[in-house]
């Protein structure tokens, strides 16, 4: 296929992630439509979107409302004719300790990030089984493989989507022309943070070495052209997995003293709820804004270095049990 052709729909696709795999596809000349909660967000990609080349319609929908998703996807194919390639790719955090933390924004981040997705797929496999060809491409993160201290909902919701895809791949694996595909980046300088709740009292900031939204939107567009079940991007990612693998709870361990250290030590500023229950106002663009520029190289020896020491973190921390 030539993507010129592919007609994509992209679900949480007004910042971020989403919106730069949005002007990716735009620049390949694709037919896109966009769905997210915030009218400003989708407004702004859209305008990004045929400055890049490609036609895109959106259309707000709260991804949390399965009727309202299935609504979407039935209007999406009207508008597109097919659906080649849907993103899914909605996604909330909160940041703190799992008890700090009220009950009911653990309950709302397993709702966005898993039970979104969910009706993602239950929307667009009918779609897909009666075409009898469709990618479905499902953004789950390291996180997937390697839990996440100080993030309990978001470990939960992230290991619960890596199950969930690899159940429906089994289902249809007799259909050689339908494929689900998961994406598995490691930190990613996107607005996320801001968007996140942080109960934490301290500034949140990401680490030396995050990737740009656009290495994974590549990776995404990657997929339109050769389908595949894992994709792990940035290079620490596969190293990431593979710790947790070799050493069962010594990664997370040594990541929760780091975390405790940063806590005392960060900058403070008052609890937030972010946008969790309601979309930001205004568009969010697709970088944080505080990406640190350094070499590559440097770049892979801090993480890898992290990983590393949080390995001998809790080897630590388990000797001393």
């Amino acid at each position: 296929m030539k993507l010129s052709n592919i007609r994509v729909v992209i679900m949480g696709a007004s910042s971020g992630i989403g919106a730069a795999t949005a002007v990716a596809f735009a620049r390949e000349g694709a037919q896109l439509v966009l769905g997210a909660r915030g009218k400003d967000g989708l407004d702004d990609v859209v305008q990004r979107c045929r400055q890049a080349g490609g036609s895109a319609d959106a259309l707000v929908v709260d991804a949390t409302d399965a009727d309202a998703v299935a609504t979407f996807a039935s209007k999406a194919r009207d508008i597109l004719g097919r659906i080649d390639l849907w993103f899914s790719n909605v996604g909330a955090g909160v940041v703190g300790k799992y008890v700090d933390v009220p009950l009911e924004d653990h309950r709302r981040v397993i709702e966005t990030n898993l039970l979104t997705h969910m009706n993602d797929a239950h929307a667009v496999l009918p779609i897909f089984l009666e075409q009898d060809r469709g990618i479905w491409v499902n953004m789950i993160s390291v996180g997937g493989f390697v839990p996440s201290p100080y993030a309990a909902a978001y470990t939960a919701s992230k290991y619960g989507l890596r199950g969930f895809s690899e159940a429906l791949r089994a289902e249809l694996g007799r259909r050689p022309d339908i494929h689900v595909c998961d994406v598995y980046p490691t930190f990613v300088d996107s607005p996320g943070f801001s968007h996140g709740a942080n109960y934490t009292g301290a500034k949140l900031s990401y680490p030396p070495g995050a990737l740009k939204p656009e290495t994974v939107a590549d990776a995404v567009v990657a997929l339109a052209r050769r389908p595949r079940p894992t994709t792990a991007v940035g290079a620490p990612a596969s190293l990431f997995r593979l710790a947790n693998f070799a050493a069962p709870n010594l990664l997370a361990a040594g990541m929760n003293r780091f975390l405790e250290r940063w806590e005392r030590k960060a900058e403070r500023v008052p609890d937030t709820r972010g946008a969790l229950y309601e979309p930001p106002s205004g568009a969010s663009g697709i970088h944080s804004g505080q990406r640190r520029a350094s070499a590559p190289q440097r770049n892979k020896a801090l993480v890898v270095g992290a990983v590393a020491l949080g390995a001998l973190f809790g080897a630590q921390l388990l000797k001393k049990r």
